[in-house]
């Protein structure tokens, strides 16, 4: 349950942040995409049905307040959360860095995905003029999505979550 409580208040705020600064900054690159970054720290530290849900509800939110096609963020946000807890299996520990490398990606590819699933994949080869401003969003993104990682594990650590995978705390007792 604090799980759910937490995520709801980050997610809100992150979207409450993303709409108001779509209104204050013209350029909407310079926006980073905050719920993937919650996505990708659902995926690398919380593992289980609950959190896999939490993925799809904070894309289905996103969609309720800027989805043009209703589901689209909330697959593409499941997907990002699926293959950051994929990434988590597969590495000993899910630092900062990897989670920042998993966040610049996945924004990269949830903008992509979803302009292929909205407009069919011939849609892709007219996105050149996109890439700059792409490649800005997830670099900022990337940028920030530590400090939104130490935010959140010490959120985490106010409210008795654990901070990190199990597998984390079974790796540091060897």
């Amino acid at each position: 349950m604090r799980l759910i409580l937490l995520f709801a208040v980050f997610v809100v705020l992150g979207l409450a942040f993303e709409s108001a600064g779509a209104r204050l900054i013209s350029v909407r690159s310079l926006i980073p995409n905050l719920i993937i970054i919650l996505a990708v720290d659902l995926g690398l530290r919380h593992h289980g049905v609950l959190p896999a849900i939490l993925a799809f509800a904070m894309g289905y939110a996103t969609d309720a307040l800027a989805g043009s096609h209703p589901g689209l963020n909330a697959f593409m946000t499941t997907m990002v959360f699926l293959v950051s807890y994929e990434i988590s299996t597969r590495l000993m520990t899910a630092n900062a860095g990897v989670g920042a490398t998993v966040v610049f990606f996945g924004v990269i590819a949830t903008t992509l995905g979803t302009i292929a699933i909205a407009n069919g994949a011939a849609a892709l080869s007219s996105t050149g003029p996109l890439v700059p401003g792409l490649l800005l969003q997830a670099l900022i993104t990337a940028i920030i999505a530590p400090f939104i990682f130490s935010i959140l594990a010490a959120t985490k650590r106010l409210t008795g979550l654990p901070v990190g995978a199990a597998r984390d705390s079974r790796v540091r007792d060897r």
